[in-house]
């Protein structure tokens, strides 16, 4: 999911509806899930993509706050 970020990853789930879970696993000892939805579109609503995307803006911040 490069459209988020660096080291983000996609887990797709297609039983018995289409649900994607966004997250990212390159910090030390730590996963974070930067967002999980149902997915109604071939395409991926932008406002899902945004929330990932801020969600990963504030895991940056954290991190190198206490990184």
């Amino acid at each position: 999911m490069t459209g988020v970020g660096p080291g983000t990853i996609e887990i797709r789930i297609h039983e018995p509806h289409e649900h994607r879970v966004i997250y990212v696993a390159k910090f030390e000892d730590v996963v974070y899930v930067l967002h999980a939805f149902e997915k109604k579109t071939q395409k991926t609503p932008e406002k899902d993509l945004k929330l990932a995307r801020s969600a990963y803006a504030e895991i940056k911040k954290h991190e190198a706050k206490n990184g």
